[in-house]
């Protein structure tokens, strides 16, 4: 019974969290950055930091570059598997006080795939090139807030969008050959 009583009460702070950022995108100003946020998030702003990492770091961080590929796939798999297993629907679709402030790139909520890769791409782009970060960490902070505001995620599926990001980027930062050859 204190199990239930425990999880009912995360599923409340989940929730309400959810509703306090979404809240947010009652601002037009608010929603339409947010929406550019997550839009770049998409996938512009890290193929524009991996092409300054490649002009700063030369022909040499084309390794790199392939364990960041195989870490964006392994990435993409763990978080397509787990929402197909938890088929937990997104926000806006079960709370009508939620407001969709953006389309989402599939149907459920848990994990967030954004925040995923935003901390696997900038621990894996920021290890190889610490310059980088003064714009990959807010911009990836700014990602994983997006992800609420806009109505698509609880904060729960963009804490463990972010734990898994990161523990994907530490094993192949920490075990892939040569990852840190050129540093």
């Amino acid at each position: 019974m204190k199990f239930h009583h425990a999880k009912q009460k995360l599923m409340e702070m989940d929730l309400n969290g959810c509703m306090v950022l979404n809240h947010l995108s009652h601002s037009g100003r608010v929603a339409i950055f947010f929406k550019i946020i997550s839009r770049l998030g998409n996938g512009i702003f890290w193929y524009v930091m991996i092409i300054v990492a490649w002009l700063l770091q030369g022909l040499l961080y084309s390794l790199q570059m392939l364990y960041l590929i195989v870490g964006s796939t392994m990435g993409t798999v763990i978080y397509k598997v787990l929402k197909t297993k938890t088929v937990r629907p997104r926000p806006y679709q079960v709370h009508q006080l939620i407001r969709l402030g953006d389309d989402p790139l599939d149907y459920y909520s848990f994990p967030s795939g954004h925040t995923l890769h935003a901390v696997m791409a900038t621990t894996m782009l920021g290890y190889a090139v610490p310059a980088l970060l003064i714009l990959m960490l807010p911009f990836t902070l700014l990602v994983a807030i997006s992800r609420m505001v806009l109505g698509l995620h609880y904060p729960s599926d963009v804490a463990v969008g972010a734990i898994l990001g990161a523990l994907v980027a530490t094993m192949i930062v920490f075990t892939a050959p040569f990852f840190n050859i050129m540093l």
